[in-house]
């Protein structure tokens, strides 16, 4: 018998599935953020125990990084598509409901990962919270290019300021996901989601 025929019957099962494995992890750190996450929690979501865990996926920061890529691959991938939309009205109305939708829904943990992954993180996980932040103001980023193409299309008022009205839009939606977390639902926050909208596109 090989070592890694043994290793792989020591450490982990034989119907072991690494991505179901790292959505597990995901949800582990999304729920109680990277700090949160103990390894004991982290490996018994995986079904797997500490070694096998460090062999296929390295560190625990390794393995945060991995689960942080697959919620923006995947939960979340909603967001560049729906600034796709023909017009920015279009765009953030799908963005913003596409997000109460999400941050509301049960069968995943409530809010945001990249925002509640490492909001409470000592010092000695300052490289976590650099990670998060730049995903963050990548996302800021994105939606600033988006409205200065919507204003370069005459799609939008040109007395807005780009940058600003993309920190509103961030703001308005770290805001529904704080009020997710808190529980407020699905209605409460797509009435907040409508007052944002009328305040920009009704003149």
């Amino acid at each position: 018998m090989s070592s890694e025929t043994t290793t792989t019957q020591r450490g982990r099962p034989r119907a072991f599935n690494q991505d179901d494995a790292l959505e597990k992890a995901m949800r582990v750190f999304w729920k109680y953020g990277y700090e949160g996450a103990s390894l004991s929690a982290l490996t018994a979501a995986m079904g797997i125990n500490k070694p096998s865990m460090y062999s296929v996926f390295g560190t625990k920061e390794e393995l945060f990084h991995k689960a942080v890529e697959k919620y923006l691959t995947g939960h979340v991938a909603f967001v560049p598509e729906a600034l796709n939309e023909p017009t920015v009205q279009k765009a953030l109305q799908k963005l913003l409901t596409l997000s109460v939708d999400f941050l509301t829904d049960k069968q995943t943990p409530l809010g945001c990962l990249v925002l509640q992954g490492a909001l409470n993180c000592g010092q000695e996980h300052e490289e976590i919270q650099k990670v998060l932040i730049a995903q963050r103001l990548g996302y800021e980023d994105l939606l600033r290019k988006r409205f200065e193409l919507a204003q370069a299309q005459n799609d939008l008022d040109s007395r807005f300021d780009a940058a600003v009205l993309a920190k509103y839009i961030v703001t308005v939606h770290q805001g529904l996901s704080v009020q997710a977390t808190s529980g407020s639902t699905k209605e409460e926050l797509m009435a907040v989601v409508d007052i944002a909208l009328k305040n920009l596109f009704v003149a």
